[in-house]
């Protein structure tokens, strides 16, 4: 039988419609990422924006600065701001430990390149993922705000949350 057989049931509808066109979700492409823990969290960045990873340096505190952008740094004699992302997702931020790290990145801000620092609780390494290992966040039960992650990835066995860093430094807030 056809689709387009019509039988007692399909008689009074008419033919049936065409079945919905299930797709494969794209491939996402190979790409490297600095993996880092964010309160408890695995988060991810594409490592080609990642210029170098420093120890917990002195923070030079920055009068009525929002409280995720919590001083400067000096990176090499460059003035740096420095951004807490655990603060701008709303996540517990605990003291600084002995794994504290600055990843030093390359972001553009209002259309210029920008260094900025970001602290961690830790970094782990630099991995790479390959294809359809990146999926879309889900649209419930997500902690952070959808609008800063690139995708839910996995490593493993455990679960990267993928940072759109761009869109972070866009939103005009660090």
């Amino acid at each position: 039988m056809t689709s387009d057989t019509v039988t007692p049931d399909t008689a009074s509808r008419g033919p049936a419609a065409p079945a919905p066109v299930l797709r494969a979700p794209a491939a996402s492409p190979p790409m490297e990422m600095l993996t880092m823990a964010l309160a408890g969290e695995m988060f991810a960045l594409d490592a080609i924006i990642v210029s170098e990873i420093l120890d917990l340096i002195p923070i030079t505190a920055v009068p009525n600065a929002p409280d995720h952008a919590p001083g400067l740094i000096n990176v090499r004699g460059k003035v740096v701001p420095l951004v807490d992302l655990r603060v701008l997702f709303g996540m517990p931020c605990g003291q600084h430990t002995i794994d504290t790290r600055i990843v030093v990145i390359e972001v553009t801000v209002d259309g210029e390149p920008t260094t900025v620092g970001i602290l961690a609780d830790k970094v782990y390494e630099v991995a790479g993922t390959g294809p359809h290992v990146i999926e879309a966040p889900p649209r419930v039960g997500m902690r952070w705000r959808p609008e800063f992650i690139r995708g839910i990835g996995r490593r493993n066995g455990e679960f990267l949350i993928i940072l759109d860093i761009d869109r972070v430094f866009a939103t005009g807030e660090p």
